[in-house]
């Protein structure tokens, strides 16, 4: 007999990969911004050292720590780590899809571990809100915040923003759209990939052809 992908029935499992996808596509965006996007966004302006990170974290248990017009020392490794995180979370869900199990381990690890990454940055968010009186949730959507002319940007680009959000919220509906609940795959738009959605498990049957 040959070998048979069986696919997950259920919707909810099928939504969870189309969003992971989605997330996948929104990083690509962020990184794309890190390095044209304004000038608190770019990856260079928020680069530190891991001395730096150090004492970041320790003058923030002391509460000594400055405070900062851009991103500190914590928020740019937690950055760069939940864009690390979510990448392979996305990647090795494709993966596993796609029927590599030996990719489901680390599927597991980086979403646990990007969970755990999360929760501390919300922890340091409003720890740094508390301390420094000020909504750093609301200086990001906004992207104004108190501090000298020579911190100021031009503009938040607000049209690119909206630009993103269309782009994101079209790919969405169109994976949505598209998805063919009987062969468990999508298409993503524009591009006509078809992508499984679904935890594929192969058995091995006697005889036939086994595509390994």
């Amino acid at each position: 007999m040959p070998r048979v992908l069986i696919w997950e029935d259920s919707p909810l499992f099928s939504a969870h990969m189309i969003l992971g996808i989605v997330l996948g596509v929104m990083v690509v965006l962020r990184i794309v911004w890190g390095f044209v996007g304004t000038r608190h966004a770019r990856f260079t302006s928020f680069l530190f050292s891991p001395v730096s990170l150090m004492r970041y974290a320790l003058g923030a248990l002391n509460g000594s720590e400055p405070r900062s017009i851009g991103h500190n020392a914590g928020s740019s490794y937690a950055i760069f780590a939940m864009l690390g995180l979510v990448l392979a979370t996305a990647v090795t869900g494709l993966m596993i899809s796609n029927g590599n199990e030996a990719a489901e381990e680390l599927h597991e690890i980086a979403s646990y571990s990007l969970m755990a990454v999360v929760a501390v940055h919300i922890v340091g968010v409003v720890w740094y809100s508390l301390r420094h009186k000020e909504n750093i949730t609301l200086s990001m959507l906004t992207g104004c915040k108190e501090a000298s002319a020579d911190d100021a940007i031009p503009s938040s680009r607000p049209i690119v923003g909206i630009v993103f959000l269309l782009l994101i919220c079209f790919l969405t509906v169109r994976l949505f759209q598209n998805y063919d609940r009987a062969t468990g795959t999508t298409t993503f738009p524009g591009l006509g990939v078809t992508i499984p959605l679904g935890e594929s498990e192969g058995y091995e049957g006697g005889g036939g052809d086994d595509n390994d």
